[in-house]
């Protein structure tokens, strides 16, 4: 199997990359990437020398060069992690957000459908469903209620890739993940944030009250998910991934506080 991983440099990519060389040797992966501020080569350090493994540095926007890589290396599956994904940027400014989420979505499909590839995985994220009540999950079925650019975006992107596949018939898996945290992860996110700040004694930023409740899930159970929905998916599925771990995020970062012997004060 030859497969284009878009984004492969980030946080959820390149576990993703490393598991997939780990458990299928046989495999060949592209990795496409524009090593943005959230692209990390340092991640991939283990596998950057491995003869299954190539990086090429692009954005996925970039038709032509979509195209000759799909052409070169005989791909069959393409799995697009590729997405300015952090909320607080989104809300300063939302057109890179839309450039990649949505165009450089776009522009995969369409490749996609003219290049006869056998799954498309879109990887998108639980926050195009809004926000959770006090109680409850997301499921496949729940409304879409994007509340700010990112998850908009990412909305955007996943209505595109569904008349894809009712379109044109082209085999398609969404794939929907609660908030992922572990090794490698981008160091403004939640958990590594507060990590760091709290050992440095800096202060925490929370949105709002930190009263937003979403589902945390630890990157190695992503990846071996999206690992099953690629072999596995059942063409035009919606597929969501968690762990059922829903709390607010005012009471992960007390945990983590608690964890590191630091006053909430």
């Amino acid at each position: 199997m030859n497969i284009l991983v878009t984004g492969g440099a980030g946080f959820i990519g390149s576990n993703f990359i490393k598991h997939i060389l780990h458990t299928h040797p046989s495999y060949n992966l592209v990795n496409l990437d524009k090593l943005n501020y959230a692209g990390n080569l340092e991640n991939l350090k283990d596998v950057q020398c491995a003869k299954n493994y190539r990086l090429v540095v692009g954005d996925v926007c970039d038709r032509v060069l979509v195209e000759s890589i799909i052409k070169d290396n005989k791909i069959d599956i393409i799995i697009n992690f590729a997405a300015e994904s952090h909320v607080d940027r989104s809300i300063s400014d939302s057109t890179p957000f839309i450039h990649t989420n949505v165009v450089g979505t776009q522009v995969l499909l369409e490749v996609s459908k003219c290049s006869g590839i056998q799954k498309y995985i879109q990887i998108s994220t639980d926050e195009v469903y809004g926000s959770l009540d006090d109680t409850g999950y997301f499921t496949e079925s729940s409304p879409i209620s994007p509340n700010n650019p990112y998850s908009a975006s990412k909305a955007a992107a996943d209505h595109l890739v569904r008349s894809y596949h009712h379109t044109y018939g082209l085999p398609t898996n969404i794939v929907r993940f609660a908030n992922t945290y572990g090794p490698s992860q981008y160091p403004e996110k939640l958990i590594p944030m507060t990590i760091t700040n709290a050992l440095e004694n800096k202060e925490i930023p929370i949105h709002g009250q930190g009263l937003s409740i979403r589902d945390w899930f630890f990157v190695q159970d992503n990846v071996s998910a999206i690992d099953t929905i690629l072999h596995e998916g059942l063409s035009g599925e919606v597929y969501n991934i968690g762990a059922q771990e829903e709390r607010r995020t005012i009471d992960v970062v007390h945990e983590i506080l608690e964890i590191l012997g630091k006053s909430r004060g």
